[in-house]
């Protein structure tokens, strides 16, 4: 039987088209394998946001070619395909560095995955045109494994941040229908799936064609899944602080499946800079949307994406964007030093931060923003919370998890708990984990309970 590894690096998105490039490979015949020196397709499906997540694929690409050749040496053909953002980016490119690969396909275009492979019998394929179908129209059906499931709503931005490479390799912003996520999001719990995220590059922009012909919000959308039967939770990631609208706000405090979790992207906490990056917000926009969602939600657990060391970022502005995170407090985060993306209009700025100076500033962000994770973390000890178990554990007799607030908890219990809701009492907080034993009937204190109480 043939067999296909694909490696997905980057974001949510990039995880949904993996596996959806691995169900089209499925649908041809290839196996799914963890074990690379099996494969008789590698795909890397590729990240472009940061400059070393690039640099990984181009490294892996060597190995990849020793590989290809001692395959060939054993008779055995493996093809290479390199696939999403930098594939989109740089397309030919990628074959003049990389001469082992055999298929470079865009993120718009994978649905033709498996006639590329038969083209690059006779020479190697780049595909990166923008097409005129959706390929969502084209995919076959999914295959469900697993209780938590990513579903795209949406893709393309149209923010055009000055760092950002998304809307030149993901296009402009295109909302799929409420029919068409309906029927996806079915078939999903029909699966086995019980929590669904919602995911798009500026997802609470998502604005799809509804029953009634008329535009349909996030909101809206959510209401309308949150009636499938078996369906336990819903979240939705990224969002941009634009789009955070009164609407979707008030979902939090309305939406018995909405989750109390929050990913919403503020980068800095200087108005220079925001004005700079094109992030068309201020730190004062980002305060009170923050605080609007939580007169909502209380309970809710914020993250967030941060940038240090954007062109001509001072120590005083740095010092804003510390202020903005001790002010607020997130459960988690992501942050980097700025790094040029070929084609994005801060590539070619001047007044660079230097390269100490922008390790030495997020290492003193990273600190704080520890420090809140650790305490966000070690506030759940002593409390009784749902979680939905995913998975055995890591040991026996023992099951892994997620409370509503997207934290992991493993603790002790049959397998036969998998895809269903148990009460736990969180007795620890480890440094990525929380554990718990169960405590079936007991009462749940914090997200049902605040959710309630915030929409009274």
């Amino acid at each position: 039987m043939k067999k296909a590894f694909v490696k997905s690096y980057g974001c949510q998105m990039n995880a949904y088209d993996a596996a959806r490039m691995a169900d089209v490979l499925a649908a041809e015949g290839y196996a799914p394998t963890e074990a690379v020196e099996e494969a008789d397709v590698v795909v890397l499906n590729t990240c472009h946001i940061r400059e070393k997540a690039a640099d990984k694929v181009y490294s892996e690409l060597g190995r990849l070619r020793v590989l290809k050749n001692a395959r060939a040496e054993a008779g055995r053909e493996t093809k290479i395909v390199v696939a999403g953002c930098v594939a989109q980016a740089e397309g030919a490119e990628i074959l003049s560095r990389a001469p082992s690969v055999d298929v470079v396909v865009g993120p718009q275009n994978y649905h033709r995955l498996t006639d590329l492979l038969v083209q690059s019998r006779q020479k190697r394929v780049v595909d990166t045109e923008f097409p005129v179908e959706d390929k969502f129209d084209h995919l076959p059906a999914r295959r469900t494994h697993g209780v938590s499931a990513f579903l795209t709503v949406q893709e393309g931005c149209d923010k055009f941040c000055a760092f950002c490479v998304v809307p030149y390799t993901r296009g402009a912003e295109v909302s799929r229908s409420v029919a068409a996520i309906l029927a996806e999001a079915e078939k999903l719990v029909r699966g086995g799936v019980r929590e669904i995220t919602l995911i798009g590059q500026n997802v609470n922009a998502y604005h799809g064609a509804g029953a009634d012909g008329a535009s349909a919000t996030l909101p809206d959308l959510m209401r309308i899944l949150q009636e499938i039967p078996g369906l336990l939770r819903l979240r939705y990631t990224t969002s941009h602080p634009n789009d955070m609208a009164d609407a979707l706000i008030a979902a939090h405090g309305t939406l018995p499946a909405l989750m109390p979790y929050l990913h919403l992207p503020v980068q800095s906490g200087s108005d220079r800079v925001l004005k700079a990056m094109n992030r068309k917000h201020d730190a004062a926009t980002y305060r009170d949307v923050i605080a609007r969602i939580r007169a909502v939600r209380p309970d809710i657990a914020l993250s967030s994406d941060f940038i240090v060391g954007f062109p001509g970022e001072t120590e005083a502005e740095f010092a804003e964007t510390m202020r903005l995170v001790a002010e607020i407090g997130f459960a988690s985060a992501f942050s980097f030093k700025y790094s040029p993306r070929p084609g994005t209009p801060a590539a070619d700025w001047a007044d660079a931060v230097p390269e100490d100076v922008k390790s030495r500033r997020l290492a003193a962000l990273q600190g704080l923003l520890d420090e809140q994770r650790h305490a966000f973390n070690a506030a759940a000890v002593g409390t009784v919370v749902e979680v939905l178990v995913e998975k055995a554990g890591r040991h026996p007799g023992q099951v892994a998890g997620k409370t509503p607030h997207l934290l992991p908890v493993q603790f002790d219990a049959p397998t036969s708990t998998i895809g269903t809701l148990v009460p736990v009492r969180i007795v620890r907080a480890g440094s990525n984990s929380l554990f718990g034993e169960a405590v079936p009937g007991a009462a749940v204190a914090g997200a049902a309970a605040a959710g309630a109480a915030a929409a009274a």
